[in-house]
C-alpha cells in the first residue's frame, strides 16, 4: 500500500488552485489514510487498514472534462491495470474518444515509470486541459505579437523581466545545487533553492535569460517536479537583486525562510497560492 499512498501524495502535492482531486464516495477510507500518511508517515495502523482499489476524480475546476481514474491495489504490471476513463457534461463521442487515444498514447510513452500516474496527470493531461481552456480564451484576443514589428518585439523581450518557481519532491543533490548556483552565476537571474523536503526553486531576471534557466532545470533527473508558474514581474514589491542592481543566490533550509525571502521581495502570495504556508508544508 505505500507506494500507492506515496503516488497518490504526490499528485495532490503538485495540485495547482484550480485543480481538483477527490475520492469516489466508496473510497473515502483513502482521503483518511493519505491524511494519516501525510501527516505522520507509513504505519501498522495504515497497513492493517481493508479498502478498495483507490478511485478518485482529477480535472480542472474551469474545465467541462475531468478524469476518472481507478488503481491496482497490486503494483505488478501497474499501467495495465490501471484504469483512466473520461467524464464530462455535454462532451461528444469523439472528444471522448480523443482523450481515450490520448491516454493510451501517454501512457505507453511513460513506460515503466515509478510513478506513471502522476506522470500522466502532471506532465500530460492537466497541462493539456489548461491548454485547451487557454485556446478558448485566446479565441478573442489578438495574435501573439500582432501589430508589433519584429525589431520591437525582440527589444521587449529583452527587456522584460520574468520570475518562475518550481517546486519538487526534495532537493538534495549536491550536484543539483552547485549547477543551479552556476547558471544563477552564468545567467545573471537571482533567486533561492530550498534544499531538503520539499524542493522549492525560485528565480527573477530577463525573459531569455529565465527561460533558458527554466530549460535547463527541466532537462535533469527531478522526483515530481513542477514548474508552477514563468510569466513576467508586475511592478510591486522588491528585487531580487542587490542594492547595486546585481543578482544573487541563496539557499534555504526551511519553508518559514522561504516565506521571509518572500515576503520581503513581496512576492509571498506566489508561495501561499500553491500551498506553501507557514506549517511548512504544501497543502494539495
Amino acid at each position: 500500500m505505500e507506494p500507492l499512498l506515496e503516488e497518490l501524495q504526490l499528485i495532490k502535492c503538485s495540485l495547482l488552485p484550480t485543480e481538483v482531486f477527490l475520492f469516489l464516495e466508496h473510497c473515502n477510507g483513502w482521503a483518511e489514510a493519505l491524511q494519516s500518511y501525510a501527516s505522520f508517515g507509513y504505519s501498522d495502523s495504515v497497513e492493517q487498514l481493508d479498502l478498495p482499489s483507490p478511485s478518485f476524480h482529477i480535472g480542472s475546476k474551469n474545465c467541462n472534462v475531468w478524469f476518472e481514474v481507478t488503481l491496482p491495489l497490486s503494483t505488478s504490471e501497474k499501467q495495465h491495470q490501471t484504469l483512466v476513463s473520461v467524464k464530462g457534461e455535454n462532451i461528444s463521442r469523439d472528444q471522448q474518444e480523443n482523450w481515450q487515444r490520448i491516454i493510451k498514447e501517454r501512457l505507453r510513452d511513460i513506460g515503466d515509470s515509478e510513478y506513471p500516474i502522476y506522470q500522466l496527470f502532471t506532465s500530460h493531461l492537466l497541462p493539456m486541459l489548461h491548454e485547451e481552456l487557454d485556446g478558448k480564451a485566446s479565441d478573442t484576443l489578438p495574435a501573439p505579437g500582432e501589430g508589433i514589428s519584429e525589431r520591437s518585439s525582440n527589444s521587449i523581450l529583452s527587456n522584460t523581466i520574468y520570475h518562475a518557481l518550481f517546486t519538487s519532491h526534495h532537493l538534495i543533490s549536491p550536484t543539483k545545487r552547485r549547477n543551479l548556483q552556476q547558471w544563477s552565476l552564468s545567467l545573471s537571474v537571482s533567486g533561492f533553492a530550498k534544499v531538503g523536503y520539499p524542493g522549492v526553486i525560485y528565480v527573477e531576471g530577463l525573459q531569455e535569460n529565465i527561460e533558458e534557466f527554466v530549460d535547463n532545470v527541466k532537462a535533469m533527473q527531478w522526483l515530481a517536479l513542477r514548474l508552477r508558474f514563468m510569466e513576467p514581474v508586475l511592478k510591486e514589491g522588491g528585487s531580487g537583486y542587490d542594492a547595486l542592481g546585481r543578482p544573487h543566490w541563496k539557499e534555504f533550509q526551511k519553508v518559514g525562510d522561504v516565506m521571509e525571502e518572500m515576503r520581503r521581495i513581496g512576492r509571498e502570495r506566489f508561495v501561499l497560492e500553491i500551498g506553501i504556508g507557514s506549517a511548512g508544508t504544501f497543502k494539495g
